[in-house]
């Protein structure tokens, strides 16, 4: 059985809004490698997450079920229940070998590192956020220390941490150790890169490849500020503002390319259109990675027989409406995400879908592609049928 079924490399990023793919309409973004699974696959332009804030919309898309179903409804949770069965377990249950790189993020990882169920992964390198704040347990911490450095020092540069010792090329170079391994069944493996999540501070090499001045204006009007006063703060939105001094705090900078200067070297630039730059730099260096990965798909010759999924857990307001990062709104920035299904000579290619369909909806089309029933408790429904044509 194992033989017919396909590997499964799911890539899902943080807070990256269904806006920032140059195949699907965004010419100021750098995502060729992107664009390919667009080319190579059936991209659905109208999908949207179950929560725009991450670990709702996670325990979402892990289990094919609502958040309410679920009772995982916010972050900071101690635990994740156990009894909602994740897509890894039910995989691994057929032969699947599971491997998690990055962040999981079911339950709260303040202070520590988030307690584990019964997920289904045997492989595990772990990292909730690019930041030096767990002792032991922090896969990308060790593997910066591996390399001479500190991970605590790096984050403190105002260029970023350099490419070669970034979460996003550790992300890649764990996927590609993953997926090189020799095996004799199916594995899947769940690709979770931190970016484009705040800080927005990507490396100075790619920040330095977007000009503010050629960035788009956020969606916004005066009105917006007073709308908006009463549900400010709630589930980490930021207080609104204009677009020209958003609510971006030290360290929390993406800098200008001319912020060289004395006076504003240690505070950056906060205008929605360098915040823009820097959200798109950071998407670049994603898509890079992306690359990488699909290369080593090639070269291990099992591109043909390995879906690739490409999404996000939820948007970012990016200064639309005067705000940043996410919270307890609705809007297309915020709930609207990325999603592309990329497997040739089995699935459609070149397809733009405007179908409505969900996040909780990827969870039941693994099962049915791999010919496993569909819990009857899984709210999502398979989209095969639409993929396949």
């Amino acid at each position: 059985m194992t033989e017919s079924m396909p590997n499964i490399l799911w890539i899902c990023t943080d807070q990256q809004r269904y806006d920032t793919i140059g195949a699907l309409g965004n010419p100021h973004v750098s995502t060729p490698n992107i664009d390919r699974l667009v080319a190579e696959g059936v991209a659905f332009t109208r999908a949207y997450c179950q929560s725009p804030i991450c670990t709702p919309s996670r325990a979402s898309f892990m289990t094919g079920m609502y958040a309410s179903t679920v009772h995982v409804n916010g972050n900071g949770n101690s635990h994740f229940p156990e009894d909602p069965p994740l897509i890894t377990r039910l995989l691994e249950d057929v032969g699947y070998d599971c491997g998690l790189i990055g962040k999981l993020h079911l339950a709260g990882a303040s202070g520590r590192v988030e307690p584990r169920v019964d997920d289904g992964y045997r492989y595990w390198q772990y990292s909730h956020a690019p930041r030096d704040d767990w002792d032991e347990g922090h896969d990308y911490a060790d593997w910066v220390l591996s390399k001479g450095k500190m991970l605590g020092k790096l984050t403190e540069s105002l260029d970023g941490v350099p490419a070669e010792y970034h979460q996003t090329t550790w992300c890649g170079e764990k996927t590609i150790e993953f997926i090189s391994e020799d095996r004799e069944g199916p594995w899947l493996a769940s690709v979770n890169i931190y970016d484009p999540h705040e800080p927005f501070n990507p490396p100075k090499s790619y920040r330095d490849q977007f000009d503010p001045e050629e960035m788009p204006e956020p969606l916004f009007r005066d009105e917006d500020l007073t709308q908006q006063k009463e549900l400010e703060m709630i589930d980490f939105q930021s207080s609104g503002r204009p677009p020209e001094e958003l609510d971006i705090k030290n360290p929390i900078i993406p800098r200008t390319p001319n912020s060289e200067a004395e006076d504003i070297a240690s505070e950056g630039a906060k205008d929605a259109r360098s915040l823009k730059a820097a959200y798109y730099a950071m998407i670049k260096q994603i898509d890079d990675q992306v690359g990488r990965i699909l290369d080593a798909l090639e070269e291990t010759g099992q591109r043909e027989n390995t879906l690739v999924i490409f999404t996000s857990d939820h948007g970012e307001m990016l200064g639309d409406h005067g705000f940043i990062r996410k919270g307890c709104r609705f809007y297309e920035g915020l709930v609207r995400v990325p999603l592309i299904f990329s497997m040739p000579g089995v699935f459609r290619s070149g397809e733009k879908s405007k179908a409505l369909v969900e996040l909780t909806d990827i969870a039941p089309t693994l099962l049915e592609l791999v010919g496993q029933r569909v819990p009857d408790r899984m709210q999502g429904k398979s989209l095969l049928q639409m993929l396949t044509g």
